[in-house]
């Protein structure tokens, strides 16, 4: 097992279809995209001693909130901490890892639910499955760009869009599940999450077996790599610990966080927002239906956006970013006072698309500034900026709107003012890509590079 899963017994022969490469990484990533659907569990979960209504002794909603939160922070650490160990051993062993982590985070999860110890879920899918959502998530991205040095934001957002896309599967199935295996006594939460956990560990354990890495030297027919000096794209290579001495990676750290930021809060209040932002013209039905039709948005943003990042450059991608959003967030007031629901969802809709399209297209920008060698480390420190941002944007959305309400503010003018301060968010992250210049000479590595 350990030879099969070894870097050296991954490299694809000469003729390999490097297109079979992102359904690989796919595989995986539609895979841990279930955490995006996790709160499908969190009502069935506040009545597994009452089946039908909550009981005194049964966990609260608030209580169960944590598991996603501390899964997210586990997987921006666990992505940090890990990142240098799944460069050095390759795609197929932390693939492996991830699924194994990722499957027992149920597993251990459904001891939880069985013995009624919150803790239990806490450890399992908040820290196990953590673990295999920060390792799932990085461990194609070096391969991928190796692979791809024509297109290398097309690629990242192929396998990136399926982490967006996840949920879209995880939240029917999730259901049906739970609505297969409930009874009178039961409400199927235990045998959902092992059904769940054992689906979750087949599909990643195949993108493993197919991932493989280009042989040395390896390059697309016809490619040429672009030229330093027409370009910001760099035909150089610095380490992760390097990468952190430059003020490139801070710039970059800012460019995320601010994104997710600006586009994390409101995806956490979708729904309630629009239907206190047009009372008695929105249903909780039609609510509903907005938030899925964002999810689209955010997953097909990270495609689209990526892809088009390969022609336009990743710098005036951002731009485009940061200007529309700021523009975007400053309407949204506006189209509440007009009354106009089609305007407020179309403008949502562009919003959340790039908020997307700002985590697929981050991993081409940083191959561009650092090289190929070390990427996905890079990419795993840069992942501290999501861990941020996933507090920072939900805090402000909600805590801001309430201190608002508090002061008096109607509810729908309190979501205005926090819309303000969003734009805001995009105006330091324009500046931050505005600074992103390439990386000085002293910081490139000099060594021999490993494939």
């Amino acid at each position: 097992m350990a030879g099969f899963l070894a870097r050296e017994n991954t490299v694809a022969p000469a003729n390999y279809n490097r297109f079979l490469i992102p359904p690989a990484a796919l595989a995986v990533h539609l895979s841990i995209g279930q955490a995006y659907a996790f709160s499908t569990f969190n009502l069935p979960m506040t009545k597994l001693l009452g089946i039908s209504k909550p009981l005194p002794d049964d966990w609260s909603l608030t209580a169960l909130g944590w598991i996603f939160s501390i899964s997210i922070v586990v997987l921006g650490l666990s992505a940090a901490v890990f990142g240098r160990w799944v460069e050095r051993v390759g795609p197929r062993m932390a693939m492996f890892t991830a699924a194994v982590c990722f499957s027992s985070g149920f597993m251990v999860s459904a001891v939880g639910v069985a013995t009624h110890q919150l803790w239990l879920i806490y450890l399992g899918y908040g820290v196990l499955g953590g673990c295999g959502l920060g390792i799932g998530y990085i461990s194609p991205v070096s391969t991928l760009i190796k692979w791809f040095p024509d297109r290398p934001g097309m690629a990242t957002g192929m396998a990136i869009m399926g982490f967006g896309g996840g949920a879209l599967i995880a939240s029917p199935l999730s259901v049906a599940l739970m609505e297969y295996y409930k009874s009178a006594s039961d409400t199927g939460v235990l045998a959902t999450f092992i059904t769940m956990g054992l689906i979750y560990l087949v599909f990643m354990m195949l993108g493993a077996y197919f991932v493989k890495v280009p042989p040395p030297g390896w390059a697309p027919v016809g490619y040429v790599a672009p030229t330093e000096s027409s370009s910001m794209i760099t035909r150089a290579n610095v380490e992760v610990n390097e990468a952190l001495k430059t003020p490139q990676f801070y710039f970059l750290w800012g460019v995320l966080c601010m994104n997710v930021s600006a586009g994390i809060g409101v995806l956490g209040q979708a729904s309630p927002m629009i239907q206190e932002m047009f009372p008695g013209q929105v249903t909780p039905f039609a609510a509903a239906g907005f938030v899925g039709l964002l999810s689209l948005f955010n997953m097909g943003g990270r495609f689209v956006w990526s892809s088009v990042s390969d022609y336009i450059g990743r710098k005036n991608t951002y731009r485009i970013f940061f200007a529309l959003g700021i523009v975007l967030y400053a309407l949204v007031p506006t189209t509440g006072r007009m009354g106009s629901v089609s305007l407020f969802v179309a403008g949502f809709a562009v919003i959340l698309s790039m908020y997307g399209g700002g985590f697929a297209t981050i991993p081409a920008y940083l191959r561009d500034m650092f090289g190929t060698m070390q990427v996905g480390a890079i990419h795993g420190r840069l992942l501290t900026a999501w861990a941020t941002a996933g507090v920072l944007g939900p805090v402000l959305v909600n805590y801001l709107r309430q201190y608002w309400i508090d002061s008096g503010y109607p509810k729908a003018e309190a979501y205005s003012i926090t819309m303000y301060i969003m734009a805001g968010l995009l105006l330091i992250g324009f500046i931050c890509n505005h600074l992103v210049t390439s990386v000085d000479a002293k910081h490139h590595f000099r060594g021999k590079i490993e494939q």
